[in-house]
C-alpha cells in the first residue's frame, strides 16, 4: 500500500491567459477554467479519494469544487498551499516588472530560491510553508489517494523539494500548465514522481489552449 498525492494546478484565469504576475490576487476562474475543473472531476470521480486539500484562493477552491461535489468529500483548506507572494509585482506584466524593478527582477531570475520578488516570497519560504501541508497529509494518510489543488509556482517548488531538485531552478526544470495534474507516490523508498503536467483528462479543445 502507498500514498498517492495528485497535485492539480487550478484552471484558467485571466492572469494565466495573459501571463501577468498573480500570487495573492484572489481572482476567479474564467469560463474555460470552470470547464477544466469539471473535466477533471468527470475524469477522476471514480478514483477512491481519501481527501481533498486546497489553497484558500478562489481559483483553487473553484477547481476543487466539482470533484468534491461529485464524491461527497469536504475540501480541507490550507493557507500553506497558496501561491507565491509576488509583492509589488502583483498584477503587473513581465515587461512592467522589468522596467520598474530591474535589479530585483534580475536577481530573482538568477536565484529565486533566496531572492524574492520585490516585497514577496522566496522559493525557500514557499517550500517551508507548503511542505508542512504535505507532512500533515503523510501523517494523516498512510495510503490512498489525496488531491492537492494549488498553483503554478507552489506546485513546481513542492515537486523540486520532494524530488531533490535545487529550489532555485523551479522555473527552469518543471513546467506546470493550467489544469495539469502531477502524481507523486510515497512509499518506503520516499517520493516517486509517476506523472508530470498531465492534461489528458481535458477534452481536445481545452487541451489545445495555451497552458501558461
Amino acid at each position: 500500500m502507498s500514498l498517492n498525492i495528485y497535485f492539480l494546478r487550478h484552471g484558467e484565469t485571466t492572469a494565466s491567459r495573459t501571463g501577468g504576475y498573480c500570487g495573492t490576487l484572489d481572482i476567479d476562474l474564467t469560463e474555460v477554467g470552470t470547464q477544466m475543473a469539471q473535466a477533471f472531476a468527470d475524469a477522476y470521480r471514480d478514483l477512491p479519494w481519501a481527501a481533498v486539500y486546497t489553497s484558500p484562493l478562489r481559483r483553487t477552491v473553484a477547481t476543487a469544487q466539482p470533484l468534491c461535489e461529485a464524491i461527497g468529500l469536504q475540501m480541507q483548506v490550507r493557507a500553506g498551499l497558496r501561491e507565491i507572494e509576488y509583492g509589488q509585482w502583483e498584477g503587473l506584466t513581465v515587461e512592467a516588472v522589468r522596467q520598474q524593478y530591474e535589479e530585483d527582477y534580475v536577481r530573482w531570475l538568477t536565484e529565486p530560491a533566496w531572492n524574492p520578488p520585490t516585497g514577496g516570497e522566496t522559493a525557500v519560504q514557499v517550500a517551508s510553508r507548503a511542505s508542512l501541508v504535505i507532512a500533515e497529509i503523510e501523517n494523516q494518510y498512510a495510503d490512498g489517494n489525496v488531491l492537492v489543488v494549488s498553483h503554478k509556482a507552489t506546485i513546481r517548488i513542492l515537486l523540486c523539494s520532494l524530488l531533490g531538485i535545487d529550489l532555485g531552478r523551479f522555473r527552469d526544470r518543471i513546467d506546470m500548465p493550467v489544469a495539469a495534474v502531477s502524481v507523486v507516490k510515497f512509499d518506503v523508498h520516499g517520493p516517486l514522481l509517476q506523472r508530470l503536467g498531465d492534461r489528458a483528462h481535458l477534452p481536445p479543445a481545452l487541451r489545445a489552449l495555451p497552458g501558461t
